[in-house]
């Protein structure tokens, strides 16, 4: 039976059930998922072959809101979440019933063929993307500063956490430090590529740790500027000088662009992550005489050490926090698999103030701990004993 499941409820158009279903398929094959047998997609006709264990979201789409009313009890019932879904202008209390009316909804722009942001809210229910879409600016002040600021203020109107240097740093803090705390937690990295870009050592290690850490780097590539050959292959905008004012702002409408642009490559970053630091523990795991049992439900790997210890591992993209160990240990008493949950984690760029805390958090919580990806064969030859 599927390991996730999204259901399709309400009044959606003609179309829009397709369409997210070509998203969710595009997205569940970077994960190396397949539909239907690990991600289904289930209507209002099949909802009772529904598996009650997978990770499950439903979307209710707007319109008379006694479509599916009694489902909507059904499922609440079953603490299935529901995300109201309705077009930017309507009343989403007119358009779904009373029960979900107050839950924040999906709204979607009238001319949205693709439903890449439904797709999006829906992995992230479902816990294959971070509910916090996290996105870093790289930029030389000297040449893209007035563009940067307009990004910022563009991304964090969409509901991103976007950081930018001028903007993100408190005084006292040490700034190089926190630059790479912030940057190994961002999803995607916006690069403004100037002709100057490389002329700062800080920029070049920025672009470089983004590209050490998986990170999906999106160029916007200025006017009369080739761009950067080795990133070639990088989803690219580029740049016409009717793109910028004399100001070096960026056209409104372009900034509408790199906003989808970035939803977009989300997925794609987080997989590529989060499949290399399944990887990387599969090796360590074997090297030390231990099996590699499968991945299950919120993408969990099953591991047996040599000793026989069982452990359920949560691979976590980005920095760990007390907020995601509460989290996991939920998850793992809820799958009943009488393994012990363990978060694992890529600690290059973390502070080390912040991997004392989690130290301290491993001293005080003995029903789930953290796990360096780096550290994982002798930590884990440590723990079977």
């Amino acid at each position: 039976m599927a390991l996730y499941e999204v259901i399709v409820i309400g009044s959606p158009e003609a179309g829009q059930t397709e369409a997210l279903t070509k998203q969710l398929a595009d997205v569940t094959g970077i994960f190396s998922l397949e539909m239907p047998s690990d991600l289904a997609i289930r209507t209002a006709s099949d909802i009772a072959d529904r598996n009650p264990k997978a990770a499950t979201v439903a979307l209710y789409f707007g319109g008379a809101p006694s479509v599916d009313a009694k489902l909507v009890d059904e499922l609440e019932a079953a603490k299935v979440p529901i995300v109201p879904v309705v077009e930017k202008g309507v009343s989403v209390t007119a358009a779904v019933p009373g029960e979900i009316a107050n839950t924040n909804a999906c709204l979607l722009d009238a001319n949205d063929s693709t439903l890449e942001a439904l797709a999006s809210v829906a992995l992230e229910v479902l816990g294959l993307l971070h509910r916090q879409r996290r996105i870093f600016i790289s930029y030389r002040r000297t040449d893209a500063r007035e563009a940067a600021l307009q990004l910022h203020d563009e991304l964090s109107s969409r509901g991103f956490d976007v950081f930018l240097d001028t903007h993100d740093i408190r005084p006292a803090e040490a700034f190089q430090e926190m630059l790479w705390h912030r940057l190994s937690d961002c999803d995607v990295t916006v690069m403004l590529d100037t002709k100057d870009y490389f002329g700062s050592k800080w920029t070049a290690q920025e672009l470089g740790r983004s590209q050490a850490l998986g990170i999906q780097i999106l160029r916007v590539v200025w006017p009369d500027h080739s761009g950067s050959r080795h990133l070639s292959l990088s989803d690219t905008v580029t740049l016409s000088n009717a793109d910028l004012d004399a100001s070096k702002r960026l056209r409104p409408d372009l900034l509408a662009d790199i906003a989808k642009r970035a939803e977009a490559l989300r997925s794609r970053s987080i997989a590529t992550r989060h499949l290399d630091l399944v990887g990387r523990l599969k090796s360590e795991v074997v090297r030390i005489g231990g099996q590699f049992e499968g991945i299950g439900a919120y993408r969990s790997v099953s591991l047996t050490l040599p000793g026989g210890r069982r452990l359920e591992a949560y691979p976590m993209v980005g920095v760990p926090t007390a907020e995601m160990l509460n989290d996991i240990q939920d998850k793992a008493r809820k799958a009943g698999h009488g393994r012990f949950p363990c978060l694992v984690y890529n600690h290059i760029g973390i502070r080390p103030a912040w991997i004392e805390h989690l130290r301290w958090l491993d001293a005080q919580i003995s029903s789930v701990r953290t796990l360096k990806v780096s550290d994982a064969g002798w930590e884990l030859v440590e723990w079977d004993q």
